[in-house]
């Protein structure tokens, strides 16, 4: 089992009107095969979390600390993050015109792993996860999202992390601008894996929706960044109902 451990944590950005805390006191602790979603207000400091997680350079860290298995991933750069095992899938994926999704898939293979798959066991690999995804195989040789529907870019997010195979995935409002259809197949992808290989999943949302696809074991409430609650997915249904007026007054 593996565990990545948030504690304490304080990250701050830069704006126009200076430095201004977004995080402040953020404590979590995600064990492999476990679903964590954290859901809130806008400008909560979810995608903050996901962001920081990840290693982005916008973020500054002031104070608290993020281990991978006791390493310290804020001592890691981002390409090894990536190959301690951490994996996000962003709200806006870019566009990376001239490289394609095969090349671009098979170089983040080679990186992670140290050395480039098996041809022949690769594309198996790759057909079988666009299957299924339901992804016509003219896909692959498209340029990294260029042109790309928001639900074609998210389900190559979902191939990547089917591919990769991380430890960890932050899947930051993966369900976003996604119809009933596409989303189900994103969230049946995001299942595969957690079955395979064991995946801990640190989900963002806004909605419940996803929860009935991708079934939380915790859900934590961002409020003013911080978490202002924690339960089980009873959770997130009375936050359907009732919304974050209760937490207003922590948003201070």
């Amino acid at each position: 089992m593996s565990t990545l451990k948030i504690t304490d944590l304080h990250v701050s950005v830069e704006t126009e009107q200076g430095t201004t805390q977004i995080l402040r006191g953020v404590d979590l602790i995600i064990n492999s095969g476990e679903t964590h979603a954290i859901m809130g207000p806008n400008g909560s400091g979810k995608s903050t979390l996901a962001y920081t997680i990840a290693g982005h350079p916008k973020y500054k860290v002031e104070s608290g600390s993020i281990t991978l298995d006791g390493a310290d991933v804020l001592a890691m750069t981002v390409d090894e993050r990536a190959r301690a095992g951490l994996f996000l899938a962003m709200q806006y994926p870019v566009e990376i015109p001239g490289v394609t999704v095969t090349n671009f898939l098979r170089t983040a293979k080679t990186a992670i792993d140290g050395e480039a798959p098996a041809i022949r066991n690769w594309i198996k690999d790759v057909r079988v996860a666009m299957e299924s995804l339901r992804m016509d195989k003219t896909f692959a040789e498209r340029n990294v999202n260029e042109g790309f529907s928001g639900g074609e870019k998210k389900r190559h997010e979902i191939l990547q992390l089917e591919l990769l195979k991380p430890r960890f995935a932050v899947l930051d409002e993966t369900d976003s601008g996604l119809d009933v259809d596409a989303l189900k197949i994103v969230s049946e992808g995001v299942n595969r894996a957690k079955e395979s290989t064991g995946l801990g999943v640190l989900l963002i949302t806004h909605y419940t929706r996803i929860l009935r696809y991708i079934q939380p074991d915790f859900v934590h409430v961002f409020v003013n960044g911080r978490i202002a609650e924690e339960g089980g997915p009873e959770l997130a249904d009375r936050l359907e109902n009732e919304g974050y007026d209760r937490f207003l007054e922590l948003a201070v």
